[in-house]
């Protein structure tokens, strides 16, 4: 996408999964002291300072009903995603991903060598892994690799799906009864909608499961890159030794931030997310507007939207939006779904989320009529 952007003046974003606000106050304050104190600068324990995995715990223990769990700090969600992918399957281990799929979560199984092992599952009529699916899949004798690994996320990036905590359990219960790991990507726990009544944030445990969490959506702190792992102690070795090989640390700065960001806590992370159902009214009415209610799907959860387009190009489309009507979205086919698009709501502003979402609308209306040929 940055590629496809470059050069080009005016475009606006529904693209990148990104937030429009800035850290809390805090977050500037402490790190302005940060730059004076000298362990800033120094080597840190490789699986994060112990203030912060000790908050981190006190906040898994409270907000996640996580217990009994063992904490590391990474340089962003997809740093930690990628250290349970080197630290869990092997070079012949297979690895679930259900389509719509997060890409960067398929590159970091591509990049270790696992690109002929990824087995891609089905979604059903809600959008949700299939758990029926599932279920078969794992059971059914090995005619290729063992699959050692699921990962969901939760809510979806893409589709923008909460995912209800018995579908949620049931894939839980159904990899511990095979044996299999399940990884799941919370990165979205902040971003649900429960007043529209949609399913609430939910997580799972047990010595099969690690869990993905992230300062980059819910604290505007993309750039500051800080995530974290809640996983088994028994793990705690193998993901040391990818830590130490990847990262050494996570950055000193970048911890003390996010230690002045739960300070802020959850409140004020809600406070900013309630605010962004005015930009998804905005986006979604421009899309229904252009394609009709049956083109939306998804969107019960995280900042995203998934669209139908009524050609199956979506790479041509997504170019020729940029290009004609100066908005830019996600092409579907880097997710696994060829035909569609996905469209963020969280990265602009109100004003500026008009703007896009009228290009948006103009760009879909025209499409439908006439074709990227216009």
């Amino acid at each position: 996408m940055q590629g496809m952007l470059r050069g080009k003046e005016g475009v606006m974003s529904l693209a990148q999964g990104i937030v429009h606000w800035a850290p809390p106050p805090a977050v500037a304050e402490a790190v302005a002291r940060a730059a004076a104190e000298p362990d800033t600068s120094a080597y840190g324990a490789d699986d994060g300072m112990a203030e912060l995995r000790n908050r981190l715990a006190e906040k898994l223990q409270k907000e996640n009903g996580l217990e009994g769990v063992s904490v590391m700090v990474t340089a962003g969600a997809n740093q930690a995603y990628t250290n349970v992918v080197v630290a869990v399957l092997d070079a012949e281990d297979g690895a679930v991903l259900f389509a719509p799929y997060y890409f960067n979560h398929l590159m970091a199984i591509q990049m270790t060598g696992g690109s002929d092992r990824v087995v891609l599952g089905p979604v059903n009529k809600d959008f949700l892994p299939d758990a029926a699916w599932l279920e078969d899949k794992l059971a059914e004798p090995s005619a290729g690799p063992r699959i050692k690994m699921v990962t969901v996320v939760n809510p979806c990036n893409p589709t923008g799906v909460a995912m209800p905590a018995d579908h949620l359990r049931r894939l839980s219960a159904i990899c511990a009864k095979h044996d299999v790991w399940l990884i799941v990507d919370n990165t979205y726990e902040n971003f649900t909608y429960e007043e529209e009544g949609h399913p609430a944030h939910t997580c799972v445990s047990g010595d099969h499961v690690v869990n993905i969490f992230s300062f980059s959506k819910a604290y505007g702190m993309m750039g500051w890159r800080v995530g974290y792992l809640s996983y088994p102690p028994r793990l705690h070795g193998e993901l040391m030794k990818v830590q130490d090989t990847i990262a050494i640390c996570p950055a000193i700065a970048s911890q003390k931030a996010a230690l002045a960001a739960l300070g802020a806590g959850s409140a004020w992370v809600q406070e900013k997310v309630r605010g962004l159902s005015g930009n998804r009214r905005l986006v979604l009415g421009a899309i229904e507007a252009a394609l009709g209610k049956d083109a939306v799907l998804g969107g019960s959860g995280a900042i995203y939207l998934m669209v139908k387009l009524p050609v199956e190009d979506d790479f041509r489309v997504v170019e020729w939006l940029t290009e004609k009507h100066r908005v830019c979205v996600i092409p579907g086919s880097a997710c696994g779904s060829p035909g569609m698009v996905r469209v963020c709501y969280a990265n602009l502003a109100s004003a500026g989320c008009q703007e896009a979402a009228e290009r948006l609308r103009a760009g879909l209306a025209e499409l439908k009529e006439r074709g990227v040929a216009a």
